[in-house]
């Protein structure tokens, strides 16, 4: 099914790196957009910064990972926007505790940040969804698309496992609702980026970085551009027939 010519967007950990990028793309593409983020003045830049290119756009403060929080922002998009109608769950954390800029080993993790990364990563999603696609059922159409990772396909010595079990289950989560909210008109998709190169990746240490380019294919780090061009397709009436799929996003690292 077609969505509406005037998309409103709804974009979490929309401040910076890949979900500023898929923000930017869908409102430069003509979509109107809440700029979601756990930090207000990055939300509020990257909003006032699209508003400046004439384009319809709020920045909005949440921790997803609070329900009360998230379905305060998606009441005020929907003030401020209208319906949402394309739902990004982008928003994610990967603590390094190790001194090369690695993950912590689990016999090694706190127990408290084992639940703030399920609860940011894989909780946040659903609480957006919970808040946001009964809209969606009551108009009859709508895209979801969550961001996980190639490292929630396979072994990635550089993430946490809180940070694997987590994409890996985001995952699960695309197929089920996939199969939730087809009838209702609504595609549920994922993408699985690779070495993407943001402040959270710039935040491993180089030699890390520099491995993993030498071990993927094309030979580089990925651009957020390039993960938010497939978000924009995964979103757009071109994908209209496209569900539970997850796109990985990789230049071909840790192919499976």
């Amino acid at each position: 099914m077609s969505l509406s010519s005037s998309p409103v967007v709804f974009v979490t950990g929309a401040g910076r790196g890949i979900g500023r990028a898929m923000a930017d793309a869908h409102a430069d593409a003509g979509a109107a957009v809440a700029y979601v983020d756990f930090d207000p003045a990055l939300a509020e830049e990257a909003a006032n910064a699209a508003a400046l290119r004439g384009v319809k756009a709020v920045g909005l403060a949440a921790d997803v990972a609070d329900y009360a929080a998230v379905e305060a922002a998606a009441s005020a998009a929907v003030a401020a926007l209208g319906p949402v109608t394309v739902l990004v769950n982008n928003a994610g954390i990967s603590p390094k505790g190790g001194a090369d800029g690695r993950r912590a080993e689990a016999p090694d993790m706190d127990p408290a940040e084992w639940r703030r990364v399920i609860d940011v990563n894989l909780t946040g999603a659903f609480n957006c969804v919970r808040a946001l696609s009964p809209g969606m059922k009551a108009l009859g159409q709508g895209r979801i698309i969550n961001i996980s990772s190639v490292a929630g396909r396979t072994y990635c010595d550089i993430v946490g496992v809180h940070y694997a079990a987590s994409k890996a289950a985001l995952i699960g989560f695309t197929k089920h609702l996939a199969g939730e909210l087809g009838p209702y008109g609504i595609t549920v998709n994922a993408i699985a980026p690779g070495r993407i190169d943001t402040p959270m990746v710039r935040g491993t240490a180089t030699a890390a970085n520099e491995a993993v380019r030498l071990v993927t294919p094309l030979r580089r780090l990925g651009q957020p551009e390039e993960v938010a061009e497939v978000c924009r397709f995964l979103s757009s009436d071109a994908a209209a027939f496209v569900t539970g799929q997850v796109i990985d996003v990789a230049g071909g690292w840790l192919m499976t």
